[in-house]
């Protein structure tokens, strides 16, 4: 169990996490797409070289370590399925006027709601504007 908590944690913070001062998001920025580089995006391909040393420490002979191997693993990999994605927030840009323009949010204002009915007998309503 120890082993793939080690295997889970260490997987964790060289796959999500930007690690202390950043450190951990420069190194997988400079090896970028190279094979290491990918394997280090990729929490199931970094979870295997990881487990590989952590095996070592609850097995004597290379069937015992090749089995652990694969269990802890297999068993960082479930515990990051069960863990839920982060949530990430993110500054918006700033746009033109000073605000924030996201697309989403109506910069117009309302002074009024006109109600009116269609023939269907539904309700519409009027955004009136200056």
């Amino acid at each position: 169990m120890l082993a793939v908590l080690a295997t889970w944690r260490v997987t964790h913070l060289l796959s999500r996490e930007d690690g202390p001062a950043d450190i951990i998001v420069r190194i997988r920025r400079r090896l970028g797409g190279s094979v290491i580089g990918r394997a280090m995006d990729c929490f199931q391909c970094a979870s295997l070289w990881v487990a590989a040393s952590f095996a070592l420490f609850v097995s004597d002979r290379p069937v015992e370590w090749f089995i652990s191997w694969l269990a802890a693993s297999g068993g960082a990999c479930l515990l990051e399925r069960l863990t839920p994605e982060p949530v990430m927030i993110e500054r918006l840009p700033e746009n033109s006027q000073g605000g924030f323009d996201d697309g989403m949010l109506r910069t117009e204002t309302r002074t009024g709601v006109e109600r009116t009915e269609d023939r269907e007998d539904r309700i519409q309503l009027t955004t009136i504007r200056n």
